[in-house]
Formats: C-alpha cells, sequence, structure tokens
C-alpha cells in the first residue's frame, strides 16, 4: 500500500533522492507500535510462574482450589470470547464470499457454536473423585486461558484494524493502539482495584490483557502498513522489518525489566507485589508512542483516498521532495479507482497464501518459545532466575538474527530465507522433542533452542510481515485483515493450547514434555513445502509488478 504505487521510474527515483532522514523518522515512531506488540506479548514470560500463585490458578495434581465460581467464569468468559471470534470469522466470510454464500456459512458456524456452547456452560462441575480427568483438563484450559488473553484482543484488533485504517485513518489507528497498550498497563497493575466487570480479580485481569491484546492487533496490521505507504521500494524491505525489529526489540525490552524486576525481591515479594510492575511498566512506551505520534503526518495514500490532494502533496514533497511530488500523486490516484474491488477479485490462492503466511508464522512455536520460555527451562531443571537469565539469551539472538534478515532480505530475496528458516526450525524442534523425550536434558536444549529461534529471526518473523505487506494488490488491501485475523487466531490456538498438551499428565507420563515440539517440528516442515510452491518472490518489485502477478 505504499503511495510508491507506480511504474514510473522517474517518480520512484525522485524518492530515493528525497528526505531519507525523515523517512527514516517517520519509520521509528511508527516502530513503536511494533515495540509496545513485542513488549505487551512477551511480559507474561515473565510473570507465569506468580500469577499462577497469587490467582491461585489450580495445579495440575491439586484440584482443591478449583472453585465453582472460577469454573463458571471461566465458561462463560470463553464462551463469549469464541462467539466474538466467530463474529468475526462470519463478516471476513460474508466480505470474502459475499452476502448469499458469506450469510450461509456464517449461520451454520454460529449455530453450532451455540448448540455447543449451551452444553459447554451448562455441564455439571464433576467432583474430585468422579471427574479428575475432566478437572485436569479444566485446570490446564483455565491457566491457558489467562496466560493468553491478551491474544484474544489481538484477534479483535487485527480483525478490526482493517477498517479503522480505512475510515479514521493510519494515524488514528496508532492512537488507539497507544491508548488501549496504557489502559491495559495500568488495569492489569491492580486488577482488583479496577475491578468494573462483576468478575474475580482473576478475569478482571484477563479483560484488561484483552484490552491491550486490542491494541497489539490493531498496531500489528496498521504499523507495518504505515511504513510501506512511505518508503520508498528499493528499501521498503528494510523499513518494514525494521517493524519486526521493533517487536524483538520490545520483547528483549521487558525480558531485562523482568529479570530486573524479579531481582528486587524474593519468591514471594515476586507472587505479591513483583509481576505487578512487570506490567505497569507498559505504561513508559505506551505514553511515549502516544505522544510521538503528535509529530508524524497521516500517510499520502489515505489522504489521496479521502480526497485531501494538498495535504498529501505537502507530505510527499517533504519525504520525496518538490520536483516528483505531483508526479506521485497522480499514480497514487490513478490506483484508486479499483479501492472496493471484491477480495476475490485476484482470486482465491491470493486469499490461501495470505492466511497461510500467517498461520505457518504461528503453528510452527515461536510463540510457545517467546512466551513461555521461562516455563521451558524451569522444565529443563533451571531456577527462576535462571530462566529468565536464559530468555534474555533467547531475546538477544532473536534480536541479532532479525537485524540479518532486515539487511539480506532484499538482497537474497524472500523465499530463500523463508525456507531455509523452515528447514532450521523443523530440525531444532525436532531435536528438542528427542532430548525432552529421552530426558537428557542440559546444554544441548538450550543450544537447539537458540538455533531454532535464529532460523525463525532470519525467515518467519520478519519476512512473513513484508511478503504480507507486499502481496496484497491495493484494490484489495482490505482483505489484509483476513491474513491478519487468521494470524492472532492462530496465534492463541497455539498459546492456548501449550500448557494443555505440556501439562497433561499422560502425554508427560509418556512423552516427557517432548510431545509438542514434535507438533511445531511437523508444521515448519510442512511451511517450507508451501512457500517452494506457492508463495511468489517479490524481491525488488514494485507493489504494480507484484499486483500483475495474481492477475
Amino acid at each position: 500500500m505504499a503511495f510508491i504505487n507506480t511504474g514510473r521510474n522517474e517518480a520512484v527515483q525522485g524518492l530515493r533522492k528525497g528526505n531519507s532522514f525523515y523517512i527514516v523518522l517517520l519509520t521509528l515512531v511508527a516502530a513503536l507500535g511494533g515495540l509496545l506488540f513485542g513488549y505487551d506479548t512477551a511480559v507474561v514470560n515473565g510473570a507465569e510462574e506468580a500469577l499462577g500463585k497469587y490467582f491461585v490458578l489450580p495445579k495440575p495434581d491439586d484440584f482443591s482450589l478449583l472453585t465453582s465460581s472460577l469454573i463458571n467464569q471461566y465458561r462463560w468468559l470463553l464462551v463469549i470470547v469464541l462467539i466474538i471470534v466467530a463474529i468475526i470469522i462470519c463478516v471476513q466470510m460474508i466480505k470474502l464470499l459475499g452476502k448469499n454464500k458469506g450469510l450461509i456459512v456464517s449461520i451454520i458456524l454460529l449455530a453450532a457454536l451455540i448448540i455447543w456452547s449451551y452444553f459447554f456452560v451448562a455441564a455439571a462441575i464433576p467432583t474430585n473423585a468422579d471427574g479428575i480427568n475432566i478437572l485436569q483438563n479444566t485446570a490446564n484450559s483455565i491457566k491457558g486461558f489467562v496466560l493468553a488473553s491478551a491474544l484474544i484482543g489481538c484477534i479483535i484488533g487485527g480483525a478490526l484494524a482493517g477498517t479503522i485504517s480505512k475510515n479514521w485513518g493510519r494515524k488514528s489507528g496508532l492512537y488507539i493502539a497507544a491508548l488501549s497498550f496504557l489502559i491495559s498497563a495500568i488495569g492489569a497493575w491492580k486488577p482488583e482495584a479496577f475491578n468494573f466487570f462483576g468478575v474475580l480479580p482473576v478475569y478482571s485481569f484477563v479483560i484488561y490483557r484483552i484490552i491491550g491484546g486490542l491494541g497489539v492487533g490493531v498496531a500489528s496490521m496498521i504499523s507495518p502498513m504505515y511504513i510501506a505507504e512511505i518508503a520508498p521500494a528499493k528499501i521498503r524491505g528494510k523499513l518494514v522489518s525494521f517493524n519486526q525489529f521493533a517487536i524483538i526489540f520490545g520483547m528483549l525490552i521487558i525480558y531485562f525489566v523482568n529479570y530486573i524486576i524479579a531481582g528486587k525481591g524474593d519468591e514471594q515479594w515476586l507472587t505479591t507485589e513483583g509481576w505487578r510492575w512487570m506490567f505497569f511498566s507498559g505504561v513508559i512506551p505506551a505514553v511515549i508512542f502516544f505522544v510521538l505520534l503528535f509529530l508524524v503526518p497521516e500517510t499520502p495514500r489515505y489522504l489521496a483516498m479521502k480526497g485531501k490532494d494538498d495535504k498529501a502533496l505537502k507530505v510527499l514533497a517533504k519525504i520525496g521532495g518538490k520536483d516528483e511530488a505531483q508526479s506521485v500523486l497522480l499514480s497514487i490516484k490513478s490506483t484508486l479507482h479499483e479501492t472496493n474491488s471484491p477480495w476475490l477479485s485476484y482470486g482465491s490462492l491470493l486469499i490461501i497464501v495470505g492466511v497461510l503466511l500467517s498461520v505457518f508464522q504461528q503453528f510452527v512455536g515461536i510463540n510457545v518459545v517467546l512466551y513461555y520460555a521461562g516455563n521451558i527451562f524451569r522444565n529443563m531443571g533451571s531456577s527462576t532466575d535462571s530462566s529468565l537469565l536464559q530468555t534474555i539469551i533467547v531475546g538477544i539472538v532473536n534480536l541479532l538474527f532479525t537485524v540479518i534478515a532486515i539487511f539480506t532480505v532484499d538482497k537474497f530475496g524472500r523465499k530463500p530465507l523463508m525456507i531455509i528458516g523452515s528447514v532450521g526450525m523443523a530440525a531444532s524442534m525436532m531435536a528438542i522433542g528427542f532430548l525432552f523425550y529421552s530426558q537428557n536434558l542440559g546444554i544441548a536444549a538450550l543450544i537447539f533452542m537458540l538455533i531454532y529461534t535464529a532460523a525463525f529471526a532470519l525467515s518467519w518473523g520478519p519476512v512473513c510481515w513484508v511478503l504480507l505487506a507486499e502481496i496484497f494488490p491495493n484494490s484489495i488491501r482490505g482483505a489484509l485483515s483476513i491474513a491478519v485475523a487468521a494470524q492472532w487466531i492462530a496465534n492463541w490456538v497455539v498459546s492456548f493450547t501449550f500448557p494443555v498438551m505440556n501439562d497433561n499428565v499422560a502425554l508427560t507420563n509418556q512423552f516427557h514434555h517432548g510431545f509438542a515440539y514434535w507438533i511445531y517440528g511437523v508444521m515448519a516442515v510442512l511451511s517450507a513445502l508451501f512457500i517452494w510452491k506457492l508463495v511468489p518472490e517479490t524481491k525488488g518489485k514494485s507493489l504494480e509488478e507484484i499486483e500483475s502477478v495474481w492477475k
């Protein structure tokens, strides 16, 4: 959706000679949305164990604390969440398939969900004696629900981001994201004091995490969109990749913050107060982001779409120079007549590719590593302090290889990096699974974890977002919201199910925590085949040239 949507070489050349410093500044501000994305989603890594103790989440081998209120409110909240997600999917189906077919699919989906919800909510709560397996699965599900709650908001925010960016603007969307981060950081800090929802404190915490997730979902789409719309084609890959760098940098910052906060007191202090300050620390970057947004303009493409040509010209002149501003504006306006095309105008393959890019990015298991690294290292036998320190090492490796990807994505191309990354992740996950299975943990498990992280950071981390920003033609750019929503749904599924698989007594007895990693390894193999067979190379191509591939 970059404003360089033109085949005019002279216009592109003019932008290359434009105000590079100003373009970089705009990129840095927009990328703060990515930084908060990483910060907000990874903060739970250091607080996971403390949250379980403070909110008295049931352990797999102790169900005495699994109260009826805890179960009933969990059931209702889960049903509400699933209905919201189903409505989002239905809206996307109607936009994709049209009113007739879309409504039929939507009615069937909602009817099935309502029937399931009735039996799920009405189900009797078993006693310890007659329902041990059900209680165990419920305990694991509640834990996964609480820890992955922010991702529910991410799904909602990702689905709404297209509408927000189209009707209110890219800049307004980033304002919404900043406010969501701020409210979430304050609410999660004191969920009892700010409990206006009539639920248990643990679920008040969940609601505030969902609000923060909404900001993440909005930023996940609009931050790279903003950057793509102000970036020249020659360096668009680098600049859009910088958003991924910001995400990883945000994760690394919160890893350090968590480690520092955890060192301020003992385990008891961390359980009662320490985790609160981990979440409240997000107030600082949220306020900085909100203030800096006053200093950046709306993107030229959005201004042109709204008929504000004079304002678009001023921004274009500041970015690329006055000589070329008019010709670039004309090129932008020449593409606007197609902005309301049906989402299937380029066939279903484009939509499938966009959705599968998003799904595979999550199904390879990266966010299990990023969100649950502390838990994984504790399963390897590390103490709380050691696990947080090892998490920092994972974050540093993630950051370093993301930088390498930024400087190679426009040189080696998208497909080679993606395939190499998939192979590296598949080998690493398989190895980690076998190490857990054989109970031969130690330095080898950490090494393979780092290799896996490096492989992802070099490929599917930044390059997936580059491809998503590039492959959707201007006329159906709104369809990108399907891919973004699919990504967050897949992220939630993986993050929600990992504790269920990892803490399941039967799976643990049989595979010693190795089962989940084999699943992610298989997904990595499938992701390599998908890139090889279905995804086109976009290196060095203008957005119009990429569009012609689908035509």
